[in-house]
């Protein structure tokens, strides 16, 4: 559950700022993709834990509501999984995140719902369950099916995980910093990259939020421009973007195609408050891409 408050700027170490007003969205990021997904019109089913309270019960209601089937996600003795997050008037965040239930996700459940996993066309993961869990999922998957896509969020180091099994993976601008020792400069972009490529991911895309996205992959390096928008607020724009990603790919389209896609879809959501309610429709998505066509 995403508990958001207002603020005309985000604070410093040590420092109380004044907030504006207090909302609260359900989030989280497993949620916030498949229902992003199952908006762009694919078949999604989400995994994890929610906790028994309220919470967990809103959490489940929305997935339903938004067409994502919730038959696997567990109920478990432990508060739902929260993100504090703080919005300054330019729509930048910051966001602390306290796991819940989404630590007890872990290799016991995984030999559940394995062989569901096993069967889907793409897998979107991310860090908010424990890296044990990720680095099993990735070690028992069948070596050709489902194609992986890893959003490593909240950033942590993935020196233990079997990288060689993700596909692609898809770190902010801010997460890449921290996990490839980049320096922030997009002219060295594609030589941070390439250590990750190194090490058996597939394909990097680093997103960058009113600076588009970066992709880095064997056959070269490519930027792709955001589109422009007036962004209200950034929360949920990276799982827009993470989602209609996987849904491209999922249907057979190159990453080229995708990630223009995905693109399209992250700054639709800057548009509007909250996470889950931000998240644009395949309909909203085509009809925004057709005022750049040529």
């Amino acid at each position: 559950m995403d508990l958001v408050t207002s603020v005309e700027r985000l604070p410093q170490p040590g420092e109380t700022v004044l907030g504006r007003n207090f909302a609260r969205y359900p989030g989280g990021k497993g949620l916030n993709q498949a229902v992003a997904a199952a908006r762009l019109g694919a078949e999604v089913l989400l995994f994890g834990k929610v906790g028994n309270d309220p919470f967990g019960e809103e959490l489940l209601s929305v997935a339903k509501e938004n067409g994502v089937d919730v038959s696997f996600v567990e109920r478990a003795p432990a508060q739902t999984g929260t993100a504090t997050i703080l919005v300054d008037q330019a729509g930048e965040n910051m966001i602390a995140y306290a796991p819940g239930a989404n630590a007890l996700v872990d290799e016991a459940y995984l030999g559940r719902v394995l062989p569901i996993l096993s069967n889907a066309d793409v897998l979107l993961l991310q860090l908010e369950i424990p890296l044990p869990t990720v680095s099993a999922v990735l070690s028992r998957l069948p070596a050709e099916r489902p194609l992986v896509i890893l959003n490593p969020s909240p950033v942590q180091d993935l020196g233990c995980l079997p990288l060689r099994r993700v596909d692609v993976l898809v770190p902010n601008f801010q997460e890449f910093q921290i996990l490839g020792g980049w320096s922030g400069n997009p002219e060295d972009l594609e030589r941070a990259g390439r250590a990750f490529l190194a090490r058996g991911v597939k394909a990097l895309v680093v997103t960058a939020g009113s600076a588009g996205a970066y992709l880095v992959e064997a056959e070269g390096f490519a930027h792709f421009p955001a589109f422009p928008v007036e962004a209200v607020d950034t929360t949920g724009a990276g799982d827009a973007f993470c989602a209609a990603l996987a849904v491209k790919l999922g249907s057979g389209r190159g990453l080229y195609e995708a990630i223009g896609f995905a693109n399209a879809a992250a700054a639709l959501a800057t548009t509007k408050k909250g996470a889950v309610p931000s998240l644009p429709t395949l309909s909203e998505v085509q009809a925004f891409l057709s005022r750049f066509a040529d």
